[in-house]
């Protein structure tokens, strides 16, 4: 196995004269390289198996009071829907760019080409970041690590410093030009480790010309120990651009220092001002009388005398025997903003999430003013804690929001739900596996197959006629092994095939293990129907596919035995109660049973921490539950989450509520009640239930 990749540079690639290349010198080409990776994929977005967002949930934002969000628009499904929906996206935002570019005319998603007016993006620039999560529990306190693709994300963007962190962003900004309007602006916050290059970069992109500000924002203050022999560092860099000639635009004022407050000591019956002088300054002004005996200004008027008598009407202009005229000029809502912003300070107070990255809200609010409108689209592809979604639901526009972290995400959404936003739509990437294997260096599903049975340590069959090519065996306990393909959904269908197959392949064996990279939305229920001792299924690492990007890695995952094939997790319901209500109405007791955390050894958590979770999973595994919701009407297509109730709903006690009693409109008909529980680390559940 060998990397495919011609287009990788060697970041030991010496010049001419056997010296290390600079990164200036580096500069082209990576820009070069990013657009053609960007092209490739603005050339592939008519493919029919292009890259599709899968919805997880329509949120609608209620907390847990009891009662039922209402949502009037269309179901997402319909094609006639012309609602545009909010969405939080998690996942690579390469990938996520790439399908809201392509759009899903089979949910009726349209392409957001040149259909988003302005983006802001905060990315990752400090290589050494501690991006550890906190996780606080009843009786314990954890730290989650980051995913491991997180952590491969992480380490591809820094693997060579600075030039990769800028291979990273030179494709992503080019898909960003392409889903800006052309009225479009784009703000990109950056700090001192790459702020130059970046620079550089976005006016090859978006051009010179479309230059618009550096913008200088003095947030958190650095290092001020006595041990920092340097200048204290105490500033962000916000590069805006604009995507064409005309962009929108919106004055934005700052409040007046305390010298220029002074300045404005004269008040009358329309607010405070100060007077000005109404001379040409430069010489060459116009001279007139206005019949008041005044003393005309030394180098002539600098308004025609048609102005001066208005100005005279409306009481602005002051006219004295003997004085040259002065002019009111009153005390504005504050003077235009300037690029230097020190009147917004870092995060203070109950704003602050806990979240490492977040900005304030002013900070948001003063951008998407300035450079948007009322209904339109803002975008943020590296969200952390949801600041520029929130604040434009707010002012009243439309956002996009993706982020590569599952605690982000959740943050975010969590967020929004305190917010009561309007309804927005979860998302994730529909075939994560399925790019990430057309990415890989494997060219045919049976080779990856073969690997993996090797990494779960079986043995697989002998390539030949007429045997599938992703099974293989384990001898001694007269095991079947099935790895399913990274191109599809393990469901019903495909446990029914493996059953198949331990009954009747080679003359049959005792039990079959079944390893799938995605399964079905209710995959634990499908695995209780089917009753099957026999029958295991596991999961394989997600990131995987990342780790086998060399001959070398796989060697070393054999060598290790590292990789962990994990149980799905699954959630346990109780029987739905239904009463009669009034008005119409029937009652639901809807009550959590019981959480089965896949195996620890699977969660990026240090040795101590994971052994504190084994405790709690034995003593009280529903704790686990960051938070739960319910679509009481489920169609089995689109998930809608009617009620939720997070950990942080309630006070001194990080638990969620256990039980709860909804009131919902009385159908005639089997209701499908779903449940979805989200636990600490982010991994998803689904228990449905029929109620008759």
């Amino acid at each position: 196995m060998v990397d495919s990749s011609e287009e990788k540079s060697d970041p030991t690639q010496r010049s001419g004269n056997g010296q290390r290349k600079s990164l200036i010198e580096e500069l082209p080409r990576i820009v070069e390289r990013g657009k053609k990776e960007a092209q490739r994929i603005l050339d592939g977005l008519s493919k029919t198996q292009r890259i599709t967002l899968q919805t997880n949930e329509l949120v609608l934002p209620t907390k847990a009071i009891g009662g039922l969000a209402k949502f009037t628009g269309q179901a997402v499904k319909r094609e006639d829907n012309n609602e545009f929906l909010n969405r939080l996206i998690y996942g690579d935002n390469l990938l996520a760019m790439q399908a809201l570019l392509a759009g899903d005319p089979d949910t009726g998603l349209p392409s957001m080409r040149s259909k988003i007016d302005l983006i802001y993006i905060d990315p990752p620039f400090d290589s050494k970041a501690d991006y550890r999560t906190k996780i606080h529990l009843p009786s314990v306190d954890l730290e989650q690590k980051p995913s491991v693709i997180e952590q491969f994300a992480y380490s591809d963007t820094w693997k060579d410093g600075t030039k990769s962190y800028l291979e990273m962003l030179v494709p992503r900004l080019v898909l960003m030009r392409e889903l800006l309007s052309e009225r479009g602006s784009i703000y990109v916050h950056i700090d001192w480790h790459v702020g130059h290059y970046v620079k550089v970069v976005m006016d090859e992109v978006f051009g010179r010309e479309n230059f618009v500000n550096e913008i200088i924002w003095q947030g958190a203050i650095g290092d001020t120990s006595a041990k920092n022999t340097k200048f204290i560092k105490s500033h962000d860099t916000i590069f805006f651009y604009k995507k064409s000639e005309v962009n929108i635009w919106n004055d934005v004022f700052q409040e007046y220092s305390d010298t220029s407050q002074k300045l404005y000591r004269y008040q009358d019956e329309k607010g405070r001002y100060r007077l000005g002088p109404v001379d040409n300054p430069g010489g060459g002004g116009k001279f007139y009388e206005l019949g008041y005996g005044e003393i005309s200004p030394k180098n002539g008027y600098r308004m025609p005398i048609e102005t001066a008598i208005e100005w005279i009407n409306d009481g602005t202009l002051i006219v004295e025997r003997g004085k040259v005229p002065q002019r009111k000029l009153y005390m504005a809502t504050g003077v235009r903003c300037r690029d230097v912003w020190t009147d917004i300070n870092s995060l203070q107070g109950a704003e602050n999430l806990g979240y490492g990255t977040q900005k304030p809200s002013k900070l948001m609010e003063r951008i998407i003013t300035a450079s948007s409108d009322p209904n339109s689209v803002i975008a943020d592809f590296f969200a952390g804690s949801g600041t520029t979604g929130a604040v434009a639901e707010k002012l009243g526009r439309k956002w996009i929001m993706s982020d590569l972290g599952k605690p982000a995400s959740m943050i975010t959404r969590k967020r929004l739900i305190d917010q009561n936003s309007k309804p927005f739509l979860y998302q994730s990437i529909g075939d994560y596996q399925k790019e990430q294997f057309e990415r890989s260096q494997f060219r045919r599903i049976g080779d990856l197959a073969h690997v993996v049975i090797n990494l779960y340590g079986a043995l697989p069959f002998p390539m030949q006629e007429g045997t599938p090519t992703n099974l293989g065996y384990i001898k001694q306990s007269k095991t079947l092994v099935f790895v399913d393909s990274p191109t599809k959904i393990t469901g019903y269908a495909t446990l029914k095939k493996a059953q198949e197959l331990r009954a009747s392949f080679m003359g049959g064996w005792g039990k079959i293990v079944v390893l799938g990279w995605n399964f079905e939305m209710d995959i634990g229920k499908i695995i209780d129907s089917l009753n099957d001792d026999n029958l295991e299924v596991l999961v394989i690492p997600p990131d995987l596919l990342e780790k086998l990007k060399h001959k070398a890695d796989y060697e070393k995952l054999i060598k290790e035995g590292s990789v962990r094939f994990s149980s799905l997790q699954y959630l346990a319901v109780k029987p739905v109660i239904k009463k009669t209500a009034e008005d119409d109405q029937e009652e639901l007791s809807v009550e959590l049973e019981n959480y089965v955390l896949l195996s620890p050894d699977a969660l990026p958590l240090d040795k101590s921490d994971k052994d504190k979770l084994e405790k709690i999973i034995e003593e009280d595994p529903l704790s686990l539950v960051e938070y739960w919701s319910i679509d009481p009407e489920y169609d089995g297509e689109v998930f809608r989450s009617k009620w939720q109730d997070y950990r942080e709903n309630h006070e001194g006690s990080p638990k969620v509520d256990r039980k709860v009693k909804l009131l919902v409109p009385r159908v005639n008909r089997i209701r499908k009640v779903c449940v979805k529980a989200v636990d600490v680390f982010g991994f998803e559940s689904v228990a449905i239930k029929e109620v008759s």
